[in-house]
């Protein structure tokens, strides 16, 4: 068999197969945007085991465009910040495919004394940032759409001051998280009301631990949460964070084993933290999994061969499982039901459209609403699928192949997005992949 990291750039087809084995868990996407970006907001800063994806690459790219420097040594990235005063950058800042670093690098932008323009792929320069654009220009930085499309390219000129301001929360959460990240830097305070429904509070939750390690102070003002009270002139004082398990990528090599007969597989470095995405082992116990977590040593182990029970799954706060959950459910003993899940739209690509046209060519009985799924579980068979150019769809069909066999999927590069060894990590497990 050839090279499997060859296979990111190539159709791969994948057969039937049963997982043994342990892996380690790839270092998480949302806390290495997050720690390399407070890093570059600090002096200087050292962030271990760092997730380098292509997506956190764009954020590596993005901060050295505002003036950091940054250093790969070993595992680890050295970063020399700019102290909270952001160069103007001297080129088109390219986010690529990332949509948390296209977030969190406009409004950083609007910290600057200048003009700064930015954009993305073809999948990013369609996603939605009318809320975060609206907000700046109500805190004294102009921003703006040059399609006037909400989209990138997006054009933005500093001035950030602070203000009362609301936001709508119910579209991405990188909304909030980017003002809470920004705002401690203007000379005035900020106080950040959230209107509608907060969409994945996790990820908010995670970069308010992380701007509580930068040594940043930001209160909440009601009962729900969701009003910010963000004290200005603040100091950035991230100085050495090590990168913890990813939950989301772990999911797919979780629910691998759980679908799989004759698999026990271990996945290391999950410990407890503030990620949403820790819910994939609640929701693995629920559907009747084999599954233990030891939260001490950092190890979850699943066994496969049980039949798996339908369940109801809410994908407010966790959209990024929906993917895995629709797998799951192809396979259960009865119809489950993903339900608030229209955000799920407004990722890489239309998340619930791409299962609903994927998951049927294997075999699934799939009902799509506006914002849910309904499957009904059966017998799989193999297909040739189409993986959507979006990592986490690949990722997904990937593992309802290692049930069906004889599947085939495209445009598998994209796991480089989050997850650039996921093919080689299940390769050593056992699965059988071939490159096309």
């Amino acid at each position: 068999m050839k090279n499997i990291r060859a296979l990111i750039y190539m159709h791969v087809s994948i057969g039937k197969s049963s997982l043994k084995g342990e892996v380690f868990a790839p270092p998480s996407k949302s806390y290495t945007h997050r720690a390399i970006t407070l890093a570059a907001l600090s002096k200087e800063s050292i962030v271990r085991r760092p997730l380098l994806s292509a997506d956190t690459l764009a954020t590596v790219r993005a901060s050295k465009m505002f003036g950091a420097s940054i250093e790969r040594k070993e595992e680890n990235l050295i970063i020399h910040g700019f102290d909270g005063k952001p160069n103007v950058p001297d080129d088109v800042i390219d986010a690529a495919n990332s949509g948390t670093t296209l977030r969190f690098m406009t409004a950083i932008a609007a910290l600057t004394n200048g003009i700064t323009v930015l954009t993305g792929d073809s999948s990013l320069r369609t996603r939605p940032n009318g809320p975060l654009l609206e907000v700046l220009n109500k805190l004294g930085a102009s921003a703006c759409s040059t399609r006037g499309n909400e989209s990138a390219p997006i054009i933005v000129k500093g001035g950030l001051k602070g203000a009362e301001v609301d936001i709508n929360g119910s579209i991405s959460s990188q909304f909030i998280s980017a003002l809470l990240i920004a705002c401690p830097l203007t000379k005035n305070g900020t106080t950040l009301s959230i209107i509608g429904k907060l969409k994945s509070r996790p990820y908010v939750d995670v970069t308010l631990e992380m701007l509580e390690l930068a040594g940043v102070k930001i209160r909440t003002d009601n009962e729900n949460g969701t009003k910010f009270i963000i004290p200005g002139k603040q100091k950035y004082d991230f100085k050495d964070y090590t990168i913890p398990g990813d939950f989301s990528s772990a999911s797919y090599l979780l629910a691998s084993a759980v679908v799989t007969d004759g698999s026990e597989v271990t996945v290391k470095n999950l410990f407890p933290s503030k990620q949403g995405d820790k819910l994939i082992i609640e929701i693995l116990e629920q559907m009747g999994a084999n599954i233990t977590w030891d939260k001490q040593a950092g190890t979850v182990t699943v066994k496969g061969g049980r039949q798996l029970k339908a369940i109801t799954f809410d994908a407010g706060a966790t959209p990024d499982l929906v993917p895995t959950v629709a797998v799951l459910a192809a396979v259960a003993e009865g119809t489950s039901r993903i339900e608030n899940a229209e955000h799920v739209r407004y990722k890489e690509t239309d998340r619930l459209r791409a299962l609903a046209t994927e998951l049927p060519k294997l075999g699934v009985s799939l009902t799509e609403e506006k914002d849910s799924l309904t499957i009904t579980g059966g017998k799989l068979h193999g297909a040739t699928v189409h993986g959507w150019h979006d990592h986490r769809i690949v990722m997904a069909l990937a593992v309802a192949g290692m049930v069906a066999g004889d599947t085939t999927i495209d445009t598998t590069e994209s796991v480089s997005v989050s997850y650039p060894d996921f093919f080689k990590d299940v390769q050593s497990l056992g699965v059988k992949i071939e490159q096309i």
